[in-house]
């Protein structure tokens, strides 16, 4: 098992490396000059000539690649054009925030999706299978922006139920220590700020973890109909084992090693990053500020935050791998 993270691990160097070629070069093919808008449409050719000397921008674009790629190799992503910090200390506070939204989201979406395919494939052609299918396949094909939208429109305009946008209540004031405020809060001792800040997910996560948990509910479904007709769950069922037993003990151990790579290729979409949730939201996590560095033209910002994607996003598939072996013991990696 360690020969085998080790080179998963060497595995990932390339991979980065053609993510950073290839970030790099479209985002430099983008129409803008991040001087032109920093400066203004009025500013004079003397100025954005000084400005783009000074941003290194003048410079040919292998030189400027290889001068991000010795930063990123001694941990250093640069600064943030537009705001003058390191790309890095703005990451660390982002990324908790989409973290805590991706960790919620999914947490919901596997209970109710795993849930309701066990269900539906234990009741097979039942109304409760007719109508969870039917609604995971609404869920898969409803767009995420008219989703969030619709929810804001309803809960918070209409009903005003739950907060439309950011992470927590201005009257609240949280020392922060890991910048996630559910931790924050209770290191705090604030258990008001840490219900307001709980009360602030509910909607952007429902609306994030809508199509993975249609997802998930389907594939749930499908791999359990598969175990059920093999014959050791008859056998199971013809020594009168209960059918709690038979399910939960013999079928859903079995039926879980598709569902597991469906879980992690969706937790890792949604570290990747919530583009659309976060921007309807406001919510101050890395998908928004990628979308920021994008508007900007902030070089710096898009490829730091690229890679920090691309690492968690494999990551999470290594993690994914690891599991398999203590769902399935016949599973080894040498």
């Amino acid at each position: 098992m360690t020969t085998y993270i080790a080179k998963r691990l060497l595995m990932l160097l390339p991979v980065l490396l053609g993510i950073s070629v290839t970030v790099f070069l479209i985002i430099h093919l983008i129409p803008g000059n991040p001087a032109q808008l920093m400066l203004g449409e009025r500013a004079t050719p003397e100025a954005l000539a000084a400005l783009e000397k000074q941003l290194g921008l003048d410079q040919p674009l292998h030189v400027q690649f290889f001068r991000f790629l010795g930063r990123v190799l001694t941990g250093d992503l640069g600064r943030s054009i537009r705001s003058n910090k390191p790309v890095i200390s703005e990451l660390a506070e982002r990324f908790p925030a989409t973290i805590e939204l991706s960790f919620f989201s999914m947490f919901v979406a596997v209970v109710v999706g795993v849930s309701a395919g066990i269900i539906s494939a234990v009741k097979r052609y039942s109304l409760f299978d007719h109508v969870s299918m039917f609604l995971a396949l609404i869920g898969v094909s409803m767009p995420i922006f008219w989703l969030g939208l619709m929810l804001i429109w309803f809960f918070s305009v209409n009903l005003g139920w739950f907060p439309p946008s950011s992470r927590l209540d201005v009257r609240f004031f949280l020392e922060t220590y890991t910048n996630f405020y559910l931790i924050d809060s209770l290191l705090n001792r604030n258990l008001a700020a840490f219900l307001n800040a709980l009360w602030h997910l509910v909607m952007p996560a429902l609306a994030l973890g809508t199509i993975p948990m249609a997802i998930i509910a389907r594939m749930t479904r499908s791999s359990m109909l598969e175990v059920l007709g093999q014959d050791y769950i008859r056998t199971a069922r013809a020594k009168g084992l209960a059918q709690r037993v038979v399910v939960f003990r013999h079928a859903l151990k079995n039926a879980l090693l598709p569902v597991v790579t469906i879980v992690g290729l969706q937790f890792g979409f949604l570290l990747g990053g919530a583009i659309l949730t976060e921007t309807i939201f406001s919510w101050p996590g890395v998908g928004r500020y990628i979308i920021e560095g994008i508007n900007e033209r902030d070089y710096p910002v898009v490829q730091g935050t690229v890679l920090l994607i691309a690492t968690t996003f494999v990551f999470v598939n290594l993690l994914v791998d690891i599991l398999y072996t203590f769902i399935d013991p016949r599973i080894r990696y040498g």
